[in-house]
């Protein structure tokens, strides 16, 4: 199964937080296909600049190391995901999850996040 990490699923992953449900944890360390979105790691690294998020390692080493360790793919963002944002409704009004909200949907991609807001939405939500 294919699905695409919120940036705090992620962090929590690489981090062995115990904030991680026993459903996403099992999912992670499944055999499945898992991504994370551009707008992650641009959210992430936005927040080490302004120093909301501090990390062990430079932003980059963290990064390129984590998605190659753990076989997480990218998933850039595109035209179709743009479009699919800007007719999404206001239930959620983070920008950063709004796209992730909208790459789900347009990918047929469960989330895996710990946000019932995404719940508003019509995706499925692996918690």
């Amino acid at each position: 199964m294919k699905a695409l990490l919120d940036t705090h699923t992620f962090l929590w992953f690489i981090d062995d937080s115990p904030r991680l449900s026993k459903i996403a944890l099992d999912f992670l360390e499944a055999d499945n296909e898992i991504l994370i979105s551009t707008a992650s790691l641009w959210e992430m690294a936005i927040k080490v600049n302004i120093g909301k998020l501090t990390l062990s390692v430079p932003y980059e080493k963290l990064i390129e190391e984590q998605l190659r360790v753990n076989d997480i793919e990218e998933l850039a963002i595109n035209r179709n995901h743009l479009i699919a944002a800007s007719r999404l409704p206001l239930h959620h009004r983070d920008p950063f999850d709004r796209m992730l909200i909208a790459q789900a949907m347009t990918e047929a991609l469960p989330i895996v996040s710990a946000d019932v807001a995404f719940d508003a939405y019509t995706l499925q939500r692996i918690w």
